[in-house]
C-alpha cells in the first residue's frame, strides 16, 4: 500500500480548511425607480404677507358703487288753456303742427265788434290731406280738429265709394256776426276763428255726398249720420239737419268747450 496517498489526502485537506470560503457576492439592489413630475414633493410657496401677519386687519370693504347719473325729462311747458291755438307753426315747418295741414299763417285778426277776431289765424288749403273747395281761415285748434276729423272719420268711412274721399265742400268759416246773423244775438264762433261749416264730401271720381240731399237718403245718409257722429266730441258743437231750420244743408263743427261736454244735435 502506497503510505504517500493518506499523507497527501491530509495534506490536501489541511489546505482546503485552512483557506477561508470564498465571499459570496452580495445581492445587487434594484435599481432605483425614476421618479416623475408627479412624484417630486411640493415645493411650499412662499408665504404671503397677509399669511404671516394672521392679527393684520382685514382689507377694508370697497366702497359701494355710485349710483349711474339718470337723466331727468325736461318739464313739459305749462301753457294756458287755449294758448297751443297760438302757435301756427311747429318747429318742424308744420302748419299748427300737423303735416296733414296745408296751408299758411296769417297776421292777427282784429274784430269790427267786441268779441271778433283770431290772434294768430292760419289760412287752411287742405285738412287730413283733402282739398277745401275754398281756403278756411281758422285758429289752429280747429285746424288741427278737422284734420283728425278727417283722418278717423270721414276716410274710414267713405272708404272705396266713388273711389275715396278727395275733398270737403266749405259753406263758411272766419266770419265776424253774430248766432245766425240774428241780431242781438252773441257772437258766432265763426267770429273767433273756431268754427267751420261742411256741406259736402267730394268723392275722387266727382261725385258728392251732400248734407242736403244725402242725409235722409238710404247708404248716403248712414254715411252722414256716421260722420256726424264721429265729430262729436272732438269738436264742443255739432249741428246738422236735425238741429234747426239754419243748418238743414250743412254740418257745423266749432270748438267751443262747455262744462256739460259737447253739444251734438
Amino acid at each position: 500500500m502506497n503510505v504517500r496517498a493518506p499523507a497527501l489526502a491530509a495534506l490536501l485537506a489541511w489546505c482546503l480548511g485552512a483557506l477561508p470560503a470564498p465571499a459570496q457576492a452580495p445581492a445587487s439592489s434594484p435599481p432605483p425607480e425614476a421618479r416623475t413630475e408627479t412624484d417630486a414633493p411640493a415645493m411650499a410657496s412662499p408665504a404671503t404677507p397677509a399669511e404671516t401677519l394672521s392679527d393684520a386687519a382685514p382689507p377694508a370693504p370697497d366702497a359701494a358703487p355710485r349710483p349711474e347719473a339718470r337723466e331727468t325729462p325736461p318739464e313739459a311747458p305749462r301753457t294756458v288753456a287755449g294758448q297751443d291755438d297760438d302757435r301756427p307753426a311747429a318747429p318742424t315747418g308744420a302748419l299748427c303742427g300737423d303735416p296733414t295741414l296745408a296751408g299758411a299763417p296769417l297776421p292777427e285778426i282784429p274784430g269790427r265788434i267786441e268779441g271778433c277776431g283770431v290772434g294768430s289765424p292760419v289760412r287752411v288749403t287742405r285738412a287730413g290731406g283733402l282739398a277745401l273747395s275754398q281756403p278756411a281761415t281758422l285758429d289752429c285748434r280747429t285746424a288741427r280738429t278737422l284734420s283728425a276729423w278727417v283722418r278717423d272719420a270721414v276716410r274710414p268711412v267713405v272708404g272705396a265709394r266713388g273711389g275715396g274721399a278727395a275733398g270737403l265742400t266749405v259753406a263758411a268759416h272766419y266770419a265776424c256776426r253774430t248766432r245766425n246773423n240774428r241780431p242781438g244775438a252773441k257772437v258766432s264762433e265763426h267770429g273767433r276763428g273756431r268754427a267751420i261749416d261742411i256741406s259736402a264730401i267730394r268723392l275722387a271720381d266727382g261725385t258728392r255726398i251732400t248734407v242736403l240731399d244725402g242725409w235722409g237718403s238710404g247708404r248716403q245718409g248712414r254715411i252722414l249720420r256716421r260722420l256726424h257722429e264721429a265729430a262729436c266730441g272732438p269738436f264742443g258743437t255739432v249741428l246738422g239737419p236735425e238741429s234747426d231750420r239754419f243748418h238743414q244743408d250743412h254740418f257745423h263743427f266749432d270748438t267751443a268747450r262747455y262744462r256739460s261736454g259737447s253739444y251734438c244735435r
